[in-house]
């Protein structure tokens, strides 16, 4: 799939980072963009935006990234806990890294994304 015709959410708390993001995803081509502060909004609207894929922040309340990807790999629509989900943290540290990467995801990328980082990360999440 190209990017350019992805469908890609974007879970985030802070209001600042979260436009960079979708500033970001503009400047790619990527027009089809969803943005939530929290994973229980991200949950919520998931199945009416189907996204292709998912870049959530971990540290998050009231329900942070790893809990909201913990609850997507239960749901029972199997194109929908399939989804492809990358995180996105400042925190990059060992217990962080340790929690996160075994629940199926497709990437990390370390806060704030680098445009070129955040694009061969989509990239390759969405061959």
């Amino acid at each position: 799939m190209k990017i350019t015709s992805a469908r890609i959410m974007v879970v985030e708390d802070d209001a600042v980072m979260r436009a960079f993001v979708v500033s970001l995803l503009r400047r790619l081509g990527i027009q089809a963009i969803e943005t939530c502060a929290d994973g229980a909004s991200a949950l919520s609207l998931l199945e009416a935006f189907k996204p292709d894929l998912v870049l959530t922040d971990i540290h998050m309340d009231p329900m942070d990234g790893l809990e909201f990807v913990r609850q997507l790999r239960q749901l029972p629509h199997p194109a929908l806990r399939k989804t492809r989900v990358i995180f996105m943290s400042a925190d990059a540290s060992s217990g962080t890294l340790a929690e996160a990467l075994p629940l199926g995801t497709s990437g990390y990328i370390v806060k704030p994304p680098r445009p070129e980082t955040l694009q061969a990360k989509l990239e390759l999440a969405l061959r």
